[in-house]
């Protein structure tokens, strides 16, 4: 399959990430899994977030609307729509929904959603 429609995935709400609870109301759609990487979209309301946490994967995050939050390791930083963060693999990062937000994040190497994320819903 090389093409996803968004209409044709359903959010998935988020518990925690990295066995650490999240805050507020933070939903996921997995949109693409390719044989290195992954891509999902977030949709994280005002005051819901991420503790500050690792993984063994590399990202990209793309701020499609909104504004948020991100810490990456001792730097925090304001980002709006159209902007863009990166958070290599083993780095202590986070993020916190300033307004109700969407962003694509882009996991390399691929790894299954329930590998790092409890979904529930």
């Amino acid at each position: 399959m090389y093409v996803v429609r968004d209409g044709e995935v359903d959010y998935r709400r988020i518990k925690s990430v990295q066995g650490l609870a999240t805050k507020g109301d933070i939903k996921v759609k997995p949109m693409y899994g390719g044989e290195n990487m992954v891509m999902i979209k977030m949709h994280l309301p005002p005051g819901s977030g991420s503790p500050p946490h690792t993984h063994e994967h590399e990202s990209l995050c793309y701020v499609v609307q909104g504004k948020v939050q991100v810490v990456i390791e001792d730097e925090t930083h304001v980002l709006e729509a159209g902007d863009v963060c990166r958070h290599p693999e083993g780095v202590v990062h986070g993020i916190q929904g300033l307004e109700d937000s969407i962003v694509l994040e882009i996991k390399s190497p691929a790894q299954p959603l329930e590998q790092f994320l409890a979904t529930g819903e």
